[in-house]
């Protein structure tokens, strides 16, 4: 069992970048490996990620989550049903000077490969700050 946290200052405003995460059809843009994200059925989604694993073909795959956006907290939750008991949040908070914002993810998860999900959650905040960043200009 893990729990994991990491953060990450975003040059742009806390409302953009809430903005921009709270719309889930963005993840593609951040999320590695995954080919599409579409909402259906209030807060569930069906994504789509192309993975390639060491002991079968390189493929794509879809699986169902769900996402609840929290306005007033500025803050995302979701999950995805499954053996690992995978859910997260992250929170978008105003960062040491205006015009920047401080994104912290926190995730937990059954899985017990610490290294590799600590490698996931920094690869994901890098994604997300490049995204963002490149979408403000």
């Amino acid at each position: 069992m893990g729990d994991y946290d990491d953060s990450i200052t975003v040059d742009v405003p806390p409302e953009r970048l809430f903005s921009y995460l709270a719309d889930v059809q963005n993840l593609p843009a951040y999320m590695p490996r995954l080919t599409s994200a579409r909402p259906h059925d209030g807060d569930r989604v069906t994504v789509t990620a192309h993975i390639d694993p060491a002991d079968a073909p390189e493929q794509d795959v879809e699986s169902e989550a769900w996402i609840h956006v929290v306005e007033d907290g500025k803050s995302l939750e979701w999950g995805a049903p499954g053996p690992h008991d995978y859910r997260g949040r992250l929170h978008v908070a105003a960062g040491d000077s205006p015009g920047i914002s401080r994104l912290t993810v926190e995730l937990h998860t059954e899985s017990t490969e610490g290294d590799q999900v600590d490698h996931g959650l920094q690869e994901a905040l890098s994604g997300i700050k490049t995204a963002v960043e490149r979408a403000e200009r």
